[in-house]
C-alpha cells in the first residue's frame, strides 16, 4: 500500500470579518473547519463540493498560502512548515495567475532561480525550454507575454511553471473551470501524462463531477467547510452514503438522453446556511432529508465505513 504523502490534521482556517472599535475580532468566517485528510504517493485526490464551500481555501492552507489557525499538515511524515518547493500549485484563472510585464521564459523561469536549480542564463533558457516542450508549447514561445496565448495555452504555461520545482505534489485548483469544453479534456489528459512519467500526487480540486471521476483514484466531498465523505472514486460513484453526496451525484447530466429523462433528480429542500453562522450540529442538517433533532445538536464526526470515511448519524451502506 502507497505511504501517505500529505497528511491533514484537524485543520482550520478562520477569516476575520469584523472587529470591534479596539481592533479585536468580533467575527469570523470558518472556511475551513478542523478538516481531516490523507493523500497516498502517486494517486490524484479529488476534491468537491459547492462554491464556497471552502475548496480552494483548504488547498492555498495546505500549500502554504494562507497561514492555518489550527491544526497540522504533514508533507512525507514531517510537520510542514510555511511554502515547500516540492509543492506546487497550478491556479483557476490562468490569465490573473501570470504576471503580465514578464515572458513565459521569465515566468518559468523564476522558479529555477530561485530555488537554485540552474546556475547560468544559458542552461536557465535550455531548462525552460524542455519544460514548454513537455506541456507542448513550442521553444519560439519563450519571448511572448501571457496576453499573446488563449486560456488553455497559458494553463499550460501554469503547468510548466508548477513543474520547474521539480514537485513532488501539485494543488490542482480549479485548473480548468475558466476553460473552453474542448480545451478541458485536453489539459486534464496532459495532468495524467505527466503524473505517469514523474509519479506525481495531485489534490485536483473542481465542481465538474464527471471530470473528477475521470481523474481521480479517490474523491473527498466537502461541504461548508468540513469533509462529509470521501471514497474510492468508484465507490463514491456508484453508492454514494452522504445524503449531501447523493444530491451532488444525482445533478450529473448522462450521455443517454433517455436515461437523462427517466432518472430521479434529488432537490434540496430547506434553506442554504449562512457560512458566517452556520448551524449548530451537521452543517447539512437545515437541507438533509435524513436529519432529525440529534443531528441539529451534534457535529457527525467523520467515522471510517466499509473502506469509505462519512460524517452521517444515519448513513447506512
Amino acid at each position: 500500500m502507497a505511504e501517505n504523502i500529505i497528511e491533514v490534521q484537524n485543520l482550520s482556517k478562520h477569516f476575520v470579518v469584523k472587529r470591534s472599535f479596539w481592533g479585536k475580532p468580533t467575527m469570523y468566517l470558518k472556511a475551513v473547519d478542523g478538516v481531516n485528510l490523507t493523500i497516498k504517493r502517486g494517486e490524484t485526490m479529488g476534491l468537491v463540493g459547492e462554491s464556497g464551500c471552502g475548496k480552494s481555501t483548504l488547498g492555498r492552507t495546505i500549500i502554504g498560502l494562507y497561514r492555518a489557525t489550527a491544526g497540522k499538515v504533514f508533507y512525507a511524515g514531517e510537520e510542514k512548515q510555511g511554502i515547500d518547493k516540492e509543492i506546487q500549485m497550478i491556479f483557476q484563472d490562468p490569465y490573473a495567475s501570470l504576471n503580465p510585464r514578464m515572458t513565459v521564459g521569465d515566468i518559468v523561469g523564476e522558479s529555477l532561480l530561485l530555488n537554485k536549480i540552474c546556475a547560468t542564463s544559458s542552461e536557465t533558457k535550455k531548462q525552460v525550454q524542455e519544460l514548454l516542450e513537455l506541456v507542448g508549447m513550442n521553444t519560439e514561445h519563450i519571448n511572448r507575454f501571457p496576453h499573446e496565448f488563449s486560456g488553455g495555452q497559458r494553463q499550460r504555461i501554469g503547468i510548466a511553471r508548477a513543474l520547474a520545482s521539480k514537485p513532488k505534489v501539485i494543488i490542482c485548483d480549479e485548473p480548468i473551470s475558466a476553460l473552453d469544453v474542448s480545451i478541458q479534456a485536453q489539459v486534464v489528459n496532459l495532468l495524467a501524462a505527466l503524473q505517469k512519467e514523474f509519479n506525481l500526487t495531485y489534490l485536483f480540486i473542481a465542481h465538474d463531477l464527471s471530470m473528477v471521476r475521470y481523474i481521480s483514484h479517490r474523491v473527498a466531498v466537502m461541504y461548508l467547510g468540513n469533509i462529509v465523505e470521501s471514497a474510492s472514486g468508484k465507490e463514491l460513484y456508484e453508492k454514494p452514503l452522504h445524503p449531501y453526496t447523493k444530491a451532488l451525484l444525482s445533478a450529473i447530466p448522462l450521455p443517454d438522453p433517455a436515461q437523462q429523462k427517466s432518472r430521479q433528480r434529488i432537490k434540496l429542500q430547506g434553506e442554504l446556511p449562512n457560512p458566517l453562522f452556520p448551524p449548530k450540529g451537521c452543517s447539512f442538517s437545515s437541507r438533509c432529508p435524513l436529519a432529525k433533532e440529534k443531528c441539529r445538536q451534534e457535529k457527525p464526526p467523520l467515522v471510517s465505513m466499509d473502506e469509505r470515511q462519512v460524517a452521517c448519524f444515519y448513513a447506512t451502506t
